[in-house]
Order: C-alpha cells, then sequence, then structure tokens
C-alpha cells in the first residue's frame, strides 16, 4: 500500500543536526505513527513520504522554517519549578517540558531559583537545520475514528 491522504503510517527515524550530532532515534524505541493529511507532522517530512510503501527509506533536510523555527533572542519566561513535567535536579541548559495552556511544551533552563525558574521558551532545535532519516514500518487505512479525531490511534501514535 502507497502513503497517501488518510493512510496511517508508522516509521521509524533518526533525527540529526547537518553537518552536527544525532539528536534522537526512534529505532531504540515503538516507531511514530501519524495519519497523512492531518498536519501531525511537519509538512516537509509527509510531502517527503508520500508515496512510499512499507522497507522505503527515505530522507528529508529541513530548514529552520520548515521544522522549529527560527530561534527568537528574549524569549525567557520565570516560570514557578511546580508547572515543570521534568522532575529532578535542574540545571542551566537542561531541556525541560512545561506545562501550558496549551499541553506541554519544550524549554531550556536558563538560571534556577529557589520555587522559581527562568526559561529559553524557544524550542530546543530553533534555529537549526535538521536531516530525518526515515524507515516506513506500515502503511494502512486509517478507522473512521481516525479520520473523525485526526490523528492515528495506537502504538505510535495518540493514546486515548
Amino acid at each position: 500500500m502507497e502513503i497517501t491522504k488518510d493512510t496511517v503510517v508508522t516509521f521509524h527515524y533518526v533525527l540529526t543536526e547537518v553537518d552536527g550530532d544525532q539528536v534522537e532515534s526512534s529505532y531504540d524505541v515503538d516507531p511514530m505513527a501519524f495519519l497523512v493529511g492531518h498536519q501531525n507532522i511537519f509538512p516537509k517530512l509527509e510531502e517527503a513520504l508520500m508515496g512510499k510503501s512499507v522497507g522505503d527509506k527515505v530522507s528529508a533536510t529541513l530548514t529552520p522554517v520548515d521544522s522549529y523555527g527560527e530561534r527568537q533572542e528574549g524569549n525567557t519566561q520565570r516560570v514557578p519549578i511546580k508547572h515543570l513535567l521534568t522532575k529532578g535536579r535542574l540545571k542551566p541548559g537542561q531541556s525541560v517540558k512545561v506545562n501550558t495552556e496549551h499541553g506541554a511544551r519544550d524549554a531550556t533552563v536558563v538560571k534556577v531559583g529557589l520555587k522559581n525558574v527562568d526559561l529559553d521558551t524557544n524550542h530546543p532545535l530553533a534555529g537549526k537545520h535538521l536531516q530525518f532519516d526515515m524507515e516506513v514500518m506500515d502503511v494502512r487505512e486509517a478507522t473512521q475514528e481516525e479520520l473523525d479525531h485526526g490523528h492515528a490511534h495506537g502504538v505510535g501514535g495518540h493514546q486515548h
């Protein structure tokens, strides 16, 4: 089956900074799943996967505009530590997740206080050129429930 709109694609990926280090890989965890055509992954990644099938390997290079955006200098915010989803000792430079009214967001610790933490609210990968190397593991028709919800369900997708 070929990847088209309204199919669910399961894939493994390796993410590296262009001319840099590996950032993450899904090969040591479950593959990622997404519903095609419903804005669930970066458009350039979806575009690179269109028309591919199980077993195909695809690479895509994304500019900051195509991924996490350009870095915005001065994007810092003081947040009560209790709003962080990341637990344990905090240190400057550490990536954390903070609970917001729009869900969990990635940020970087700038300064740690007794009850508050100053965060750089740019995504840690903002301003970087990224290379995604992907391997298609499965392609299937989406269920009506997935189409109604606008995302893939099950392993690698959204868990209700």
